[in-house]
């Protein structure tokens, strides 16, 4: 089968190209190392009431895994090596078992080279009604970022919060959060447990930090002293860096980023409305491909849906002014996404 020619030149206001057909066939077209990010939910095993073919409709959950696997080691190919897969599945319950299908898929493509960075929980925050008795409802999903190499693209800055910004109010630096550093001055006068010498280091440690607060270096900051907070994390050295420069030091501090905060590795995004599933059995929210957009695919770069439905993934990416390609077995769908793009 020919390869298929990826944007030689930039197309007309980042339009899409849908491609039509098996999704393994398809990405067997596309040149290797031409992609710079996948983004993609799959149909989920056991759940596929939208097509009469197509993955999804397996018997048994291991020929599921199985050409899911293949499928994503051929994106794998086609993937830059800065580039990143972006996985949602969900999972299925048969016979009371709850399968545990994302974490199959995600430990076999991990035994195929892929590094997993973060497993995501998106929750849903509402679902369908559960009736059952005997167990919790189900309102998360899995996400899982994988990556080809070690060395990949990634753009933390792009994907950060908005910080609140620091004052300065009657002579004093106050931090977004009511930082001062006047009740940390105070700690360290009154402290039995740091040494003159270390309270000396302290107050002049503490100075530089209220001077970066003031300049906009850091966004905000916590100082822990010796005998006065608790450790973030650990009191053992052995496990916690902090525990140690806390022993060794009498103090550390917590900066935050000047650009604002990281997300965390769990997302509340609610479903797409049922309203727009007239046209899609599950469409997965536009507010859910922002993230992976922006912090691993660089302005005009190529994100990749070998599952595109509706053109979700596309028409984020397109707002986002970045390159895409949607592959999909259902002409149906890719008529509906390619509207929905070109609007």
């Amino acid at each position: 089968m020919a390869q298929i020619a990826l944007f030689d030149t930039p197309a007309p206001a980042f339009q899409p190209l849908f491609l039509c057909g098996d999704a393994l066939r398809v990405l067997q077209t596309l040149p290797s190392a031409s992609v710079d990010c996948c983004l993609t939910s799959p149909p989920y095993w056991g759940h596929r009431e939208y097509e009469s073919a197509g993955i999804g409709l397996e018997v048994d959950y291991t020929d599921y895994v199985q050409a899911l696997v293949q499928i994503l080691l051929e994106v794998k190919r086609v993937l830059k090596p800065t580039g990143s897969l972006w996985l949602n599945l969900g999972d299925t319950y048969l016979d009371k078992h709850l399968m545990g299908i994302p974490w199959r898929v995600a430990l076999a493509l991990m035994d195929y080279g892929f590094i997993l960075r973060n497993s995501i929980i998106w929750n849903k925050l509402k679902g369908a009604p559960d009736n059952s008795k005997d167990k919790l409802r189900n309102l998360h999903e899995n996400i899982f970022h994988f990556v080809k190499s070690k060395n990949y693209y990634y753009d933390t800055d792009a994907i950060r919060s908005k910080p609140r910004a620091s004052k300065v109010q009657n002579g004093k630096v106050i931090s977004a959060t009511g930082v001062s550093g006047v009740r940390y001055k105070r700690q360290l006068e009154l402290s039995t447990a740091l040494t003159t010498l270390e309270k000396q280091a302290a107050f002049i440690a503490l100075e530089r930090v209220l001077n970066d607060v003031t300049t906009g270096a850091i966004s905000d900051f916590r100082m822990v002293i010796r005998g006065q907070q608790r450790t973030t994390h650990s009191d053992q050295q052995k496990v916690s860096g902090r525990a140690k420069e806390l022993q060794q030091k009498g103090y550390y501090f917590l900066k935050y980023h000047p650009n604002g905060a990281k997300p965390s590795d769990v997302w509340e995004i609610i479903p797409e409305d049922t309203q727009k599933r007239q046209t899609h059995y599950a469409p997965f929210p536009e507010d859910l491909c922002r993230i992976p957009i922006l912090s691993t695919c660089p302005k005009n770069g190529v994100v990749l849906d070998p599952f595109c439905g509706t053109g979700t993934t596309m028409f984020v990416a397109q707002q986002l002014e970045r390159q895409s390609i949607g592959i999909d077995l259902s002409a149906a769908y890719l008529e509906i996404a390619k509207n929905r793009c070109e609007k």
